[in-house]
């Protein structure tokens, strides 16, 4: 009898738990859009009427039920995609209880600008950082100031091992071949109590690096990947071997072996400002659904 009426005591408190949680804050590559100068059609009504929606790329990292919370890029929109991870999370307060960063390009890791004694003024932030992206961040200005005001905690990470955030939830960075002037670049895989996500929002060419993306995406529930350029019409002011990215022409004819179960993981992100995939009605966004894949949204949500 005891047993029969502990029974729906345990099975609710199972089930009204929340799960952690990714909540996509940004989508658009480091320049934002309308991206500065630009006079294309892309852009020239966005000056006008902006779209709140087009964020620098992000994610959020929230545990509802312990009032926790993690940013993953420091972008320049830094200040919006607190409030959104805070009202997400639960959270008293705008600061989360660390941020990761990727690598050293201006998209993703001059918002920690905001966090000094100009803005917020934060105490001891936690930043995780790869180490040669630790250092920078030590020995340039701005960034050292953050440091020796004591603004941020650099924490330095190790590749492919893994930050244990609680019991049933971890982080752990992975580096990838890209444009590394300043740091290394890295991209995540955030493994929940029930279910994995992988973030690569910035990777030269799939071809470049010494993992195989298809077998990495077998291994996760959702993958977030590099999509800045839907093909290499997009750029004719330079060329376009200088800002190397897989393009998603190139990246759905390697996916295309996929099952479609696991074409359905792979959620486009890190939009250049240029690319057609950001305009829903487009013929090109038609042909990445059609095809299975899924093109990630500011807002969404992803259960761990």
């Amino acid at each position: 009898m005891r047993i029969c009426l502990l029974l729906p005591i345990i099975f609710s408190t199972y089930f009204t738990q929340a799960q952690p949680s990714i909540i996509v804050l940004g989508t658009i590559q480091d320049a934002g859009s309308p991206q500065i100068g630009c006079t294309k059609d892309c852009c020239k009504n966005l000056f006008i009427k902006p779209d709140h929606s087009r964020q620098v790329v992000s994610l959020g990292l929230f545990d509802a039920d312990t009032k926790t919370s993690y940013l993953f890029e420091a972008t320049p929109n830094i200040s919006a995609q607190l409030r959104q991870l805070k009202n997400n999370s639960k959270s008293l307060t705008d600061l989360p209880n660390g941020i990761f960063l990727t690598h050293a390009h201006i998209g993703h890791y001059t918002g920690l600008m905001f966090l000094g004694k100009e803005a917020l003024n934060a105490k001891n932030l936690p930043v995780y950082a790869m180490p040669k992206m630790k250092s920078f961040l030590e020995q340039n200005g701005p960034w050292s100031q953050l440091v020796s005001q004591q603004n941020i905690l650099l924490k330095e990470q190790t590749n492919n091992k893994p930050i244990f955030l609680s019991d049933s939830l971890s982080v752990t960075p992975i580096i990838v071949p890209h444009r590394d002037e300043y740091s290394e670049t890295v991209g995540y895989l955030i493994s929940g109590p029930r279910k994995k996500l992988l973030f690569i929002p910035d990777i030269d060419k799939w071809d470049k690096w010494n993992q195989d993306i298809n077998a990495l995406i077998g291994k996760v529930d959702y993958a977030l990947i590099d999509a800045t350029f839907f093909d290499a019409t997009e750029i004719n002011n330079r060329p376009i071997s200088e800002i190397p990215h897989p393009l998603v022409t190139e990246s759905m004819q390697r996916f295309n072996s996929l099952k479609e179960s696991e074409r359905k993981k792979i959620h486009f992100i890190h939009f250049n400002h240029t690319n057609p995939l950001l305009d829903e009605k487009s013929t090109e966004t038609k042909m990445i659904f059609k095809a299975g894949f899924n093109i990630a949204k500011q807002g969404e949500i992803f259960n761990l």
